[in-house]
């Protein structure tokens, strides 16, 4: 979702990106340029440009006004799996299976610098929050910071024994979380690398990690068809929130806190109560899985990818169900 909470963005299986009206729902444009599945979309921190990944190899920067391509990123020689901006907007991250992170000049498109070390797909890139960092995850089991202005490797966490799906940083940058399909979530000193606390509890693998805003909790999804909440501090489990069929796939929090979103196979999304951990809404309707789910900064919206329409918007401004094709929008009140 653009960071006003006005447009959403899809990237899909026939190769384009779709932009839509987050409030009515209407597709608005479509951006072709790519020539395999788009993996990976993200606007700039000002909604001015899109940046999207795809199997084809290739990052392409957009402009997200008049959707024209304004930049075609070319080097990397496997597909690009995850794509962001850095918080200033200059700079755009990618992972890709060919293992390596690189970091682009998000106005030429030239490559500022290429990071090696993974000896296996990367899953996850992304920047820290004042972007002198950037964390990665990836199938050789290993979570890595870098120092984004040289490249140099600064930690490399060792621990988890399987793939590492997911990781992000903490909204205060001290520390990161990572998922694994070792079935743990592990909280990491981001300046040292160290594992300050494993958590234990989940019975399969952890697809999905993601900080509250105040850094104090964490939430996490898993293939064992719960979500559930954590004490960042103590490591404690705060809460488990059952209810899907099949396994949950992307959790996040609101931008209050108030609020946890998750979205499964199961083609439901789930509100749930983040203190009590009691379901406040369930959205289904879905014809497939829904792959990620997120709130918008103004906690308007609810945004979910699923894996045949792309992102599904839910505005919390209306008492009404609304149903777009693609796009559903539910009001607030009522869950």
């Amino acid at each position: 979702m653009s960071p006003t909470g006005t447009y959403i963005i899809s990237g899909l299986n026939d190769n384009t990106i779709q932009m839509w009206d987050a409030t009515t729902g209407k597709g608005l444009m479509k951006l072709e340029g790519h020539s395999n599945y788009v993996r990976c979309v993200a606007f700039s921190p000002n909604g001015a440009q899109i940046v999207s990944g795809s199997d084809d190899k290739t990052v392409q920067i957009w402009n997200a006004a008049a959707g024209n391509e304004v930049v075609k990123i070319e080097g990397h020689s496997d597909h690009v799996w995850s794509v962001a901006f850095s918080p200033n907007g200059t700079q755009i991250v990618s992972g890709s299976h060919d293992k390596t992170v690189r970091i682009w000049d998000a106005a030429t498109g030239n490559e500022v610098i290429k990071m090696h070390g993974h000896s296996d797909d990367i899953w996850s890139a992304v920047f820290s929050p004042n972007g002198t960092q950037i964390v990665s995850g990836s199938d050789d089991k290993t979570v890595r910071i870098w120092n984004a202005t040289t490249g140099n490797e600064i930690p490399k966490m060792e621990g988890h024994s399987d793939n590492v799906w997911c990781v992000v940083f903490s909204p205060n940058g001290a520390q990161v979380v990572s998922g694994s399909h070792d079935k743990t979530v592990r909280i990491w000193d981001a300046t040292t690398g160290n594992e300050v606390m494993r958590l234990q509890g989940h019975s399969d693998y952890v697809r999905s990690v993601a900080f509250s805003p105040d850094s104090a909790r964490i939430v996490s999804g898993s293939d064992d068809k719960t979500v559930r909440i954590w004490n960042a501090a103590t490591g404690n489990k705060v809460m488990k929130m059952q209810g899907y069929s099949k396994p949950v796939w992307s959790v996040a929090f609101s931008h209050d806190g108030a609020h946890v979103v998750s979205g499964s196979l199961d083609k439901t999304v789930q509100i749930w109560d983040a203190t009590t951990g009691n379901t406040v809404r369930k959205m289904g309707g879905h014809i497939d899985w829904v792959q990620s789910v997120a709130f918008s900064p103004q906690t308007a919206h609810i945004t979910q990818l699923t894996k045949q329409l792309g992102w599904v918007t839910s505005s919390i401004s209306s008492p009404d169900a609304i149903d777009s094709g693609a796009v559903s929008i539910i009001g607030k009140d009522t869950y």
